[in-house]
């Protein structure tokens, strides 16, 4: 069995809810660090702010500066510095606007623009609605990468191409989208 075969078994056999909470960011942090490392350094898991009050699940940093790449591209585009991962793994309430807008707030400046929300399930309006308000007001994008999309980068790349595609291809569908 591949290794990217096993993480979407291991992605598949997560329940949802708060049973699987734990499990479904261990195994999503798993999968972006075998997807996305290199070309971005391994995450920085449950980082805290000096004050301790807020607690991002996981950060990638950035340091292709320069580089013909997404991650380069991305850099220059939205200053994505450090690439933030919020991981939503709920069973019967809707991802929503809260959970947009908590993201929102661990974006800062130095951090960059770019976030993307780790779901098992797609969000409901209120939350795509929300997330554009947020890059009309501040220009900072969230995008909502589901299990699905994690488990299709997966079979990207043992195809041997760039699961960072999908990525950009999901930037390019908010930004066609946003009103």
């Amino acid at each position: 069995m591949t290794t990217a075969e096993s993480l979407r078994r291991k992605l598949d056999a997560c329940p949802a809810g708060l049973p699987g909470w734990k499990q479904f960011e261990d195994i999503g942090l798993e999968i972006l660090d075998f997807l996305l490392c290199p070309p971005l350094t391994r995450p920085i898991i449950q980082p805290r702010t000096y004050s301790g009050i807020d607690r991002r699940d996981a950060v990638f940093p950035n340091r292709n500066h320069g580089a013909q790449n997404h991650w380069g591209h991305l850099l220059t585009e939205l200053n994505a510095r450090m690439i933030l991962v919020e991981f939503k793994n709920y069973d019967k309430e809707d991802i929503g606007k809260d959970e947009v807008n908590q993201t929102r707030n661990y974006l800062n400046a130095p951090m960059g623009s770019l976030a993307l929300m780790v779901v098992n399930k797609i969000p409901d309006e209120s939350a795509h609605i929300k997330r554009n308000t947020i890059f009309a007001q501040d220009g900072k994008v969230i995008l909502f990468i589901t299990a699905e999309h994690l488990k299709e980068m997966l079979y990207m790349k043992e195809r041997g191409e760039d699961p960072a595609d999908l990525i950009v291809d999901a930037l390019e569908r908010f930004y066609l989208q946003h009103e």
